[in-house]
C-alpha cells in the first residue's frame, strides 16, 4: 500500500502515533541535561485515548516554551500541534496526521543532499513510493510506511500500548539520521 493509502486506512491510534512520530522526528532533540522532549507526553495519549486531551495540552505548553530556531521547523510544529484535534475520535485527526506526514517529508527534503522537484516529488512519493527521491526523503517515506504497517499489525491488541515502543524506536532512529544529515550539511557550509 502507498503512504496515502495507509493513512486513509489507519485507525485513530495509528493516526495519532503517526502524526506525533512525524513531528517528533522533525524536532531537534534537547541538549543533554535540558528539559525532555516536549512531545513525549503525547505518546501516552496514543496508548490511552482518554489521556490524549491532557497530554496534548501539556505538549503544546512545553513546545511553546521552546526557542523557535532559525529554520522555521519549531513554528511549523507548533502550528500543527495547535491544529491537532482535542479528541482522538475527531474526524479531523486523519487530515492532521496527513499534514504531519507532509511536514516531515518537507523537512527531510530541505536537508537532502540532492533536493529534487519539491511538491511534485513529495506527492509522487506519497502516492507511488520513494523511487527517484533523495536518500533522506526516500528513507522518511519508508519509515512512515513501516510505522503505519507496524501499527496496523497491532490494531485491536489487548494492550493499548502494543507496538508503540517499536514505533518510538523507529522514529528515534529517524531523528538521529536527520540530525546527522543536518550536521553534515552545516559542516559543509562552513561559517557564515
Amino acid at each position: 500500500m502507498s503512504l496515502l493509502e495507509l493513512i486513509a486506512a489507519a485507525d485513530e491510534r495509528a493516526l495519532a502515533a503517526c502524526g506525533i512520530a512525524c513531528l517528533d522526528r522533525c524536532l531537534r532533540q534537547p541538549a543533554e541535561g535540558a528539559d525532555p522532549d516536549p512531545l513525549r507526553p503525547l505518546w501516552a495519549g496514543c496508548a490511552d485515548g482518554d489521556e490524549w486531551p491532557d497530554r496534548l495540552t501539556e505538549a503544546r505548553a512545553a513546545l511553546n516554551d521552546m526557542p523557535s530556531g532559525a529554520d522555521g521547523t519549531v513554528p511549523a510544529i507548533r502550528k500543527l500541534l495547535g491544529e491537532a484535534p482535542a479528541e482522538r475520535t475527531d474526524p479531523r485527526l486523519r487530515a492532521w496526521a496527513d499534514a504531519c506526514s507532509l511536514l516531515a517529508l518537507e523537512v527531510h527534503l530541505g536537508q537532502d543532499a540532492t533536493p529534487a522537484a519539491g511538491d511534485d516529488l513529495l506527492r509522487r512519493c506519497r502516492e507511488d513510493g520513494p523511487t527517484g527521491a533523495g536518500p533522506l526523503v526516500a528513507g522518511e517515506v519508508r519509515r512512515q510506511i513501516r510505522i503505519l504497517e507496524m501499527l496496523a499489525e497491532t490494531a485491536g491488541a489487548s494492550r493499548a500500548g502494543a507496538g508503540l515502543r517499536q514505533v518510538l524506536e523507529v522514529s528515534t532512529e529517524g531523528q538521529r539520521v536527520l540530525r546527522a544529515a543536518t550536521s553534515r550539511r552545516a559542516r559543509g557550509r562552513g561559517p557564515t
